[in-house]
């Protein structure tokens, strides 16, 4: 079946949670247009991106297809689910309503959302911007970080030796791998250049590379810019200087929202 016609505006930025829709895009080949955000300069605080996400945060899109007027859909795991709901009728990326893989699914995305996202955001936070490196809090947010990991790892393991592959539900990639995924690609910005020493979650390191390789995340995690953290990684000078650019917008948006709100 041919991918259905579509038109989406897709409003994102270069984060984690920006490339996972980016990605869900491509692998549905679904047609859409970017509106790059510059959250350095507070672009998602705008009241014309407000309008379509009150949260002031990205991803959100607006959905054209076949309306009047356009549909808004924000929060990441939000708009997975919308995107699958509407058009994945052979569910490529997602499981028929109602199946028990359906909730299974359901319930990775929604853990991605309420634990791996916040958590290693924290971590990456009080790791590469904070002005004051508070080790409790580093500790904190990375531990928390590796302890999601683990509960990944562990269930990768069960799903290989169970029969399923490499993958959390169902025995195929779909998007409760792909909302995971895109976290834990950034996994050496929250907890270092040698997060995998020792192999210490040697299923989530075969699961990763195996998505990366992927022709739909090779083009996503490069909209709408191209991804350089993992390339300033590879040496100390560059992990220094990414650090430092980054720093200096996160920490003045904190101020502006500080300000606004004291």
């Amino acid at each position: 079946m041919a991918p259905p016609r579509t038109n989406i505006e897709l409003y994102t930025a270069g984060t984690p949670n920006g490339q996972k829709i980016n990605i869900l895009l491509e692998e549905l080949s679904l047609s859409y247009s970017v509106h790059a955000i510059n959250i350095a300069k507070n672009e998602q605080k705008t009241p014309s991106f407000l309008a379509i996400n009150p949260n002031g945060r990205i991803p959100a899109i607006l959905d054209h297809t076949d309306r009047s007027s356009p549909l808004r859909v924000f929060e990441g795991g939000a708009i997975m689910l919308y995107l699958c709901d509407k058009y994945d009728p052979e569910h490529k990326m997602s499981f028929a309503h109602g199946s028990d893989d359906y909730y299974e699914c359901q319930s990775w995305v929604t853990w991605m959302q309420s634990g791996i996202g916040p958590m290693q955001g924290q971590a990456n936070h009080f790791y590469r911007y904070a002005p004051e490196k508070i080790e409790y809090a580093i500790n904190r947010y990375q531990t928390e970080t590796k302890r999601l990991y683990e509960v990944l790892n562990a269930r990768l393991k069960t799903q290989k030796e169970a029969g399923q592959g490499l993958w959390l539900v169902g025995g195929k990639y779909s998007i409760a791998d792909l909302a995971c995924f895109s976290w834990v690609n950034w996994a050496e910005w929250a907890l270092g250049r040698e997060w995998e020493k020792g192999n210490p979650f040697p299923d989530v390191s075969e699961w990763l590379r195996v998505i990366q390789e992927r022709e739909a995340t090779k083009k996503g995690v490069n909209i709408p810019e191209k991804f350089e953290m993992k390339e300033a990684m590879k040496t100390a000078e560059g992990e220094q200087e990414y650090a430092k650019h980054h720093s200096n917008w996160v920490m003045q948006g904190q101020k502006d929202d500080q300000e606004k709100h004291k």
